[in-house]
């Protein structure tokens, strides 16, 4: 049996650039993706056309679409990159230009020319879970993600925010605090 090793990470999109590179139907997902979870990402997209949708939701928030090739230059600053274009030797070029300018890359349906993935996420309020299958089915990440979002109650946003205003009123040192907060909350998942 094969184990996923990826280390997982919550990013500030906002705080960061993000250029997908595309403007197809994969290239909207992508970009429909990215904005569920993170609304106010800084999100620049450079391609020969745009779909409508992608249009609409560039209009909708912080979008910079430029309708153009894509040019090596348009690296300059991005953290992070998407790429979704239709033509696998320019998604390897790419590829390997972010890579030589040390920036963060996924090849759309490419696992070999991703040093990310985009997994399924559930987000409950404060409360946030990103699933991966190790890139292996992005299906199974989809399944799960629903189960998840029916399974995990609405009111576990209100756990959280009680808990820290809570954490606040705490008295003593990092450990101390811990230990207070794992002995409140051990009642939340049932062990059996």
């Amino acid at each position: 049996m094969g184990q996923n090793k990826l280390y997982p990470v919550f990013l500030k999109l906002h705080k960061l650039q993000v250029l997908i590179v595309g403007g197809g139907y994969v290239a909207e997902e992508k970009l429909h993706f990215l904005l569920k979870s993170s609304p106010d990402a800084n999100i620049k997209m450079v391609a020969t056309f745009f779909r409508k949708g992608t249009a609409d939701l560039a209009s909708k928030h912080k979008i910079t679409l430029t309708e153009r090739a894509y040019r090596e230059d348009d690296l300059k600053g991005c953290q992070m990159v998407i790429v979704a274009t239709d033509s696998e030797a320019l998604s390897v070029e790419i590829y390997h230009q972010c890579k030589a300018h040390n920036i963060l890359v996924n090849v759309a349906d490419n696992p070999p020319f991703c040093d990310f993935y985009m997994g399924g996420i559930v987000t409950k309020g404060n409360v946030k879970i990103a699933i991966s299958t190790n890139g292996k089915s992005p299906t199974t990440a989809k399944r799960l993600r629903q189960f998840f979002e029916e399974a995990i109650p609405e009111k576990v946003d209100e756990l959280v925010l009680n808990l820290d205003a809570y954490r606040k009123t705490l008295k003593g040192d990092f450990e101390q605090k811990m230990e207070k907060l794992n002995d409140l909350t051990k009642g939340i998942i049932n062990e059996h």
